[in-house]
């Protein structure tokens, strides 16, 4: 069995419970409050630039220029395609620079964050993979539940953008990409390599359910 496979199986129950989340339901069916997803908008803006300093730590620890390529393209497609739709909300909520500067950056999203970022200064490339996938690989699981059980919500006049952007081919091209560096990385790891691996995701994935209810409750819980 793949490295990744086992990741999956072991991360897969805390991905399959986002599915019934409100926060992500309410996108999916579209009834979602727009005051909620202003607020998880700027909280996964700020998120994402941190993401993306994971992602910078995977060019310092890579010692083939095609990995760095990689990294680097990767810090690219964070800052550059995904952010995009975030700024594209950003904007239709009239929500400027000042506002998200302004705005405190929530304990999960700060605590998940320097979590992934202290991974990747005590690890290697595969702890590195280990806790971005976390993120990548369920959002893209998210999309094909989304697809599959709400198809109007691709064409939802607010929430189209997000749907449209998590079921593209490109992201799912971007995520299995990690996925195949996760098994590459890991090849000749032993059972406790693999373990620790396992742990790493499942601690993200629980950030990740965190930072949902993060978004629902607009941070309220944890202040």
């Amino acid at each position: 069995m793949k490295v990744s496979e086992r990741l999956y199986q072991a991360a897969l129950p805390i991905w399959e419970s986002y599915y019934t989340h409100p926060f992500v339901q309410g996108i999916a069916d579209g009834t979602l409050e727009h005051e909620k997803f202003a607020y998880y908008m700027i909280q996964d803006h700020k998120y994402l630039m941190q993401y993306a300093k994971v992602f910078a730590l995977g060019v310092i620890c890579a010692d083939k220029e095609s990995d760095m390529r990689t990294f680097s393209r990767l810090i690219t497609e964070t800052l550059d395609t995904e952010n995009a739709v975030h700024q594209s909300y950003l904007a239709k909520f009239g929500i400027n620079r000042e506002k998200i500067d302004s705005t405190p950056m929530a304990l999960n999203n700060e605590s998940y964050t320097n979590y992934m970022i202290s991974i990747g200064f005590k690890g290697g490339l595969a702890e590195i993979t280990a806790a971005v996938l976390a993120c990548s690989w369920s959002y893209a699981l998210i999309g094909e539940y989304i697809e599959k059980n709400f198809p109007e919500s691709k064409h939802h006049e607010f929430y189209a953008d997000w749907v449209n952007t998590y079921t593209s081919e490109g992201y799912r091209a971007c995520n299995d990409e990690m996925i195949a560096m996760c098994d590459r990385f890991t090849e000749n790891f032993t059972e406790e390599q693999i373990q620790e691996l396992e742990r790493i995701v499942v601690i993200c994935s629980k950030y990740e359910y965190q930072f949902w209810d993060m978004a629902w409750t607009k941070g309220e819980i944890y202040r």
